[in-house]
């Protein structure tokens, strides 16, 4: 049985993070400002960019006589945004001993997805994907459901802890082997893995193509150089130094900014979900008020308000941390920046509070208040991303030959990255997705929710 799931997980990953179903009509969006995010940075002001068969095809060069016309004046054409660090929820199943309640629970792809396209986001990575996960890309791939590009990562852990657990350096290098047989493009390290079996992971990973990304383990504390070994690729949040910091100093944050430089590691700090969880740790009224809470799946809203561990048994005290870790983490990328370090934007979609898509607006906000130009901020989610994730001749750009993964925008970013919010259109891979298009997807969404009878009771649910 396993080899025939690897073998099915396989057909269905290849070729590498296929190319969407895309749209064989010509578009021409007719003087537009064009934000390439091509390094340095090229603009076009007033330019006629041709998109025909889901590719960029020429910038100012010939226009096809049979093109949907879109008028760009005064608006801004930026590079599809990608959100590296999410989880999206798939079905899944109860299990024996549970309480008595439905067998299983089902997500639809088109209503986790809707959230991102309508917020200009799409690609995502995602961090502990799963066989379901590989059925959510197949249906997108080929057309049953509109969505982002998805690039999946397998998590590995130790102990008795979540994700595929490896305890030896044995099992862990076994563990990178299958995720590569089943098609996975990433590996995501987590915090309970020995020291041996992580670095294990790490070297067997980079044998077989497949980069890395996750916390620092607990196993590094007391010395966090040695776990900055070759070819760990990107630390998943600004947080796993945190809690390596004695004093929470400038100074601090600079040694941890020059490890990840000489080490060649990347951050992905996802401030906004820190402050939720500080907001949370506070009082549940934030999160009850807020407004993309209707865009939320019902069982994920119930989960989120009656069984938020961020607010269980809460104190002063646990605020002050989370609000010291905040604080800190604002030191960070502004360390890692000074220091050089590749800071790419990510949001932890899924945790309390964190609603897809939304949130990547929140956190390039966040990233700008750290400390960030607007530049540094869109790059942060656009061509830097791409370029770690190994699609940067795909996508991450505005430039000839290149996916149709386009925001039009009606207002500048580079003025205020607040102006990513203000989306006038979509193109995923080719597909032309208006601004009014997008907003009624979203109403249908909320309507679909509100009116849902999936009321869960979470906690009964999964037995706590």
């Amino acid at each position: 049985m396993k080899q025939l799931i690897s073998f099915l997980l396989f057909v269905l990953a290849s070729p590498r993070m296929q190319a969407q179903t895309s749209s064989k009509k010509a578009f021409i969006i007719k003087d537009v400002n064009v934000i390439a995010m091509t390094s340095p940075n090229n603009g076009v002001y007033q330019a006629t960019v041709v998109i025909k068969n889901g590719h960029i095809e020429s910038i100012n060069g010939a226009v096809p006589n049979d093109a949907t016309v879109i008028d760009g004046k005064n608006k801004w054409l930026i590079p599809g945004l990608i959100d590296m660090h999410v989880h999206p929820p798939t079905d899944f199943s109860l299990k024996p001993g549970m309480p008595t309640g439905p067998a299983s629970i089902t997500f639809s792809t088109q209503d986790i997805m809707t959230p991102y396209l309508a917020n200009g986001v799409t690609t995502l990575l995602n961090l502990n994907a799963s066989m379901e996960s590989f059925c959510q890309r197949r249906e997108i791939q080929k057309g049953y459901a509109l969505g982002p590009r998805m690039a999946l990562a397998a998590l590995l852990n130790g102990g008795t802890g979540t994700g595929r657990l490896t305890n030896t350096s044995e099992q862990g290098r076994q563990a990178v082997r299958d995720a590569k047989q089943e098609g996975y493009e990433f590996i995501k390290l987590y915090s309970q893995l020995s020291a041996e079996t992580y670095i294990a992971i790490i070297d067997e990973a980079t044998k077989l193509g497949l980069k890395t990304i996750g916390h620092i383990p607990d196993a590094f504390q007391g010395k966090l150089e040695q776990a900055f070994v070759p070819h760990f690729g990107m630390v998943a949040h600004a947080e796993e130094f945190s809690k390596h910091a004695k004093d929470f100093t400038d100074q601090e944050a600079r040694r941890f900014a020059q490890l990840a430089k000489e080490n060649g590691t990347w951050l992905c700090p996802t401030l906004t979900a820190i402050v939720q969880i500080a907001d949370q740790a506070r009082s549940l009224d934030g999160l009850k008020s807020l407004p993309t809470l209707r865009y939320v799946h019902p069982l994920l809203r119930s989960k989120w308000l009656t069984a938020n561990n961020y607010n269980k048994n809460t104190s002063l005290e646990r605020v002050a941390y989370f609000e010291k870790l905040i604080n800190f983490q604002f030191h960070l990328v502004r360390a890692f920046k000074e220091a050089g370090v590749p800071i790419v934007a990510g949001t932890d979609a899924g945790v309390s509070g964190v609603v897809g898509g939304f949130s990547l607006h929140d956190e390039l906000e966040l990233l700008e208040k750290a400390g960030l130009a607007p530049e540094e901020v869109l790059a942060s989610a656009t061509r830097l991303p791409a370029s770690w994730l190994g699609i940067d001749n795909e996508v991450g750009t505005i430039e000839v030959g290149k996916l149709a993964d386009l925001v039009l925008l009606d207002a500048n970013p580079l003025d205020a990255i607040t102006n990513t919010r203000k989306i006038s259109g979509v193109f995923v891979n080719g597909q032309w997705l208006t601004g009014a298009k997008l907003k009624a997807m979203l109403a249908e969404l909320a309507k679909r929710n509100l009116d849902s009878k999936g009321q869960y009771d979470w906690k009964r649910l999964m037995g706590k």
